[in-house]
């Protein structure tokens, strides 16, 4: 990372921004210690659980968005995945909450793989789940000649199957190579007309190449299959929801799991039921974390519907707490920023994630068991809402501080003047383009 870009985010720099507020942080630490211990919470433990919580961020996520229609870029927007993993690594000093990265191939394709993990842990950082690309064209790239216009995994044509389950192969053994242990497949196929595709030809051959590529991977690796219910097909997609998933996972094999993103699904669908359904089924890959009011808006998490967000968690706190067979979830942001900084916007979401895990951590769950036994509806929902409504604020406030990262991390961010420090060695990009990457 340059030296110079970055000097307002060393170790003295976030211990200075954080010595007027430590008072008051230890002040309110105290007062909230005090009324969870008449609850029965040891506030020490639920910091410690908080500081041991980690969301990924994806490498994609740290340049601006986009819709179908145009594309904003920003100064100082990454040039390359070494740049991409120095936005990452100020997110991780800043909230100590996002210790790895999400990479996407062919975008984050290097000649020297060795060089980009040393220059990740040089940067504090590891790397989570790796993602596949098959759901647009590369042009002038040799290992992907033929089109997937019309589908990648579930094409008609075997040659452009073959070099889909070739892609995710090759993506795999780079994850490897870094460190990861998973790889998530997402697919746009599906059809945009009544009659374009035969349903039930295109689910089997997603499955016949999903087990292609599960039969190759490394024997410690996990396969995370991501459903999505519509874009870019809005007629039919061949994995739409989570049945579909669970089906292609049951019959791909035991490590084969399904990935929920909090997007990917039909309005007003009970997502924490989802979450339920899949950890008794031992089939939960884990999360993409994200908010939407009216469709796949992949809007920061929390910004929408935090309460939600809440929901899910209290299902993944329970099944942690009843150690749920074969329960490991991965955790990972998946935004899209169209009108906002994405490092302040993913700092906002590592923060809101972690703010409702904490909010879990606080649900009385002896209570609860009692009054669904007794079917009293109106307590067993108040029972959750005392939870959500604690502020939980000085309890991630101190696991940062006692990380040494920044007590308020947008905060420390702008002040660093990181932004504007890019902007200055990294070429501003063209704009007016669609597409969301």
């Amino acid at each position: 990372m340059d030296k110079f870009v970055t000097p307002q985010l060393d170790q003295a720099a976030l211990a200075a921004q954080n010595a007027p507020l430590l008072a008051a942080l230890q002040e309110d630490y105290e007062a909230l210690g005090r009324g969870l211990a008449r609850r029965g919470i040891d506030i020490e433990a639920v910091t410690r659980a908080v500081a041991s919580f980690g969301v990924a961020t994806p490498s994609w996520a740290v340049g601006t968005g986009g819709t179908r229609f145009a594309r904003f870029p920003m100064p100082g927007e990454p040039r390359n995945v070494f740049d991409k993993l120095e936005d990452c690594a100020v997110i991780h000093r800043l909230t100590a909450a996002t210790p790895t990265v999400s990479l996407h191939f062919p975008w984050d394709e290097v000649s020297d793989v060795a060089a980009l993990k040393e220059h990740a842990a040089a940067l504090g950082l590891g790397f989570d789940a790796v993602n596949s690309n098959t759901f647009q064209d590369h042009p002038g790239n040799p290992a992907h000649p033929l089109s997937y216009k019309f589908g990648s995994l579930t094409h008609a044509d075997a040659a452009v199957r073959a070099q889909a389950v070739a892609h995710n192969i090759a993506c795999a053994a780079l994850g490897a190579k870094l460190g990861a242990r998973a790889l998530t497949i997402w697919v746009g196929d599906g059809a945009n007309f009544p009659g374009q595709q035969d349903f039930t030809a295109a689910f089997e051959r997603y499955i016949e190449s999903v087990q292609a590529v599960y039969g190759a991977l490394p024997a410690d690796f996990v396969l995370f299959l991501e459903h999505k219910m519509y874009e870019p097909a809005f007629y039919a997609t061949v994995i739409q929801d989570w049945g579909s998933s669970l089906l292609a996972a049951q019959a791909v094999g035991e490590r084969c799991l399904c990935l929920v993103d909090l997007g990917h699904h039909a309005p007003n669908v009970n997502i924490e039921m989802i979450v339920a359904r899949l950890v008794h089924a031992r089939k939960l890959a884990g999360f993409h974390f994200n908010d939407s009011k009216y469709g796949d808006d992949d809007l920061d998490a929390g910004a929408i519907d935090p309460y939600r967000l809440f929901l899910v968690f209290n299902e993944l706190v329970g099944a942690q707490a009843r150690q749920a067979p074969g329960f490991a979830p991965a955790y990972m942001l998946d935004q899209s920023h169209n009108v906002t900084d994405p490092i302040e916007s993913l700092i906002t979401s590592a923060i809101e994630v972690q703010r409702a895990f904490a909010q879990a951590l606080l649900v009385d769950r002896a209570a609860l068991a009692g009054f669904q036994a007794q079917n009293d509806a109106l307590m067993a929902s108040q029972t959750l809402k005392r939870a959500f409504l604690t502020d939980v604020q000085p309890i991630l406030g101190m696991a940062r501080a006692r990380a040494g990262a920044a007590i308020e991390p947008l905060s420390a961010y702008r002040a660093s003047g990181y932004r504007a420090a890019v902007a200055r060695i990294r070429p501003a990009k063209a704009g007016g383009g669609g597409g969301i990457v």
